[in-house]
């Protein structure tokens, strides 16, 4: 509290936070220390995180009771008061565009597999269109046995090549 400059009365200067303002980053800091938690051990790696909480969500990823685990996901909220959690969210965004990202590229080879599939050499200029540097015979034979299996009720497997060499010419591609 501060006097006010004209009449001498107490007021809220306007750097203070209501305690609501703190509850709401609190709780916060306690959702983005549960993400973490969430994480897989190799995700968890990719972010910088001080020691102690590292130390923290790590021991927070082996609690199975939900007691002892809320009480630690409010010790993780209150450890990352001390740490700038910009950085942290910065990097789960980035992360999670990476996942979008991939996830976009393999529905759209998996769509380009299912059209060779389906519609057979009507379907090979799109894909050829899309890899201009795609093998023609080899992607005609693997297209071929992938729809031999299909009318045989055979199991997928020149479809999982297919999809394989789909996906090297993808990867291959200047720029990716």
């Amino acid at each position: 509290m501060t006097t006010h400059p004209t009449d001498g009365s107490e007021y809220d200067s306007p750097d203070e936070k209501s305690k609501s303002q703190l509850k709401r980053e609190m709780t916060a800091l306690q959702e983005l220390g549960e993400i973490l938690v969430e994480l897989s051990a190799h995700e968890l790696e990719r972010i910088p995180l001080p020691e102690k909480l590292h130390d923290a969500v790590v021991a927070a990823r082996g609690m199975t009771q939900r007691g002892a685990r809320k009480r630690q996901l409010q010790y993780i909220g209150k450890v990352m008061r001390d740490v700038d959690a910009e950085p942290i969210r910065e990097r789960l965004a980035e992360m999670q565009s990476r996942s979008r990202q991939s996830a976009a590229r393999q529905h759209h080879l998996e769509r380009l597999r299912d059209l060779l599939v389906s519609e057979g050499d009507a379907a090979m200029e799109e894909v050829l269109q899309v890899f201009p540097g795609a093998d023609r015979t080899h992607l005609r034979q693997l297209m071929r046995e992938a729809q031999k299996e299909m009318r045989n009720n055979k199991p997928p497997h020149a479809a999982r090549v297919l999809f394989r060499y789909l996906r090297d010419l993808q990867d291959s591609e200047p720029g990716e």
